[in-house]
């Protein structure tokens, strides 16, 4: 048994650092990398943090489409969950800074985001009317409610870095006898 705990925990170790590593997608790399939108829509995107949209029903409107109802205070709730890490793409840029990103099949269903100064210029959700407690924010053609802790949840993208330095060189391969 003691030999194979360290075999696991080199597995272990093995495995995670092939998984692709999450960059914040950040204005300055915006602009760095001068994308388009062709290379916006080739850019697998995730979300740093869990993001938690709320709605109240009112009666005769409990259709539910994408989330679940539950009663909060006495009142019918409806919620859309994002997890942190979920992926979504890019389907098109509203504005100059803004892309609207979709973490479901349907393309109308997608939040925006854009560079949050207060954030490092992370590309971070974006709603209207914030206020201490909540912003508000479309989403499938409604309005939601989403707390202000999810003003930070932002984009993340798997970005390798590759040194843009011009290595010269060569190997040495030893002198023998």
């Amino acid at each position: 048994m003691l030999r194979i705990l360290p075999l696991l925990l080199f597995s272990l170790l093995f495995l995670t650092g092939c998984g692709p590593r999450l960059r914040p997608f950040t204005q300055d790399l915006y602009a760095e990398q001068q994308w388009d939108e062709a290379d916006l829509r080739r850019i697998q995107f995730y979300l740093s943090e869990d993001v938690v949209l709320q709605r109240e029903l009112r009666s005769g409107s409990s259709r539910i489409r994408n989330g679940s109802v539950q009663v909060i205070n006495g009142r019918e709730v409806e919620q859309v969950v994002f997890r942190r890490n979920t992926p979504g793409v890019f389907t098109f840029s509203p504005k100059d800074q803004r892309v609207a990103i979709s973490f479901e099949d349907d393309d109308d269903n997608y939040l925006i985001f854009g560079p949050n100064p207060k954030n490092g210029n992370r590309y971070s959700l974006l709603a209207s009317d914030w206020t201490r407690n909540s912003g508000t924010v479309n989403y499938a053609g409604r309005e939601w409610r989403v707390s202000s802790d999810d003003a930070y949840a932002s984009l993340l993208i798997p970005l390798k870095r590759i040194r843009d330095e011009d290595t010269r060189g060569r190997v040495v391969r030893g002198r023998r006898l």
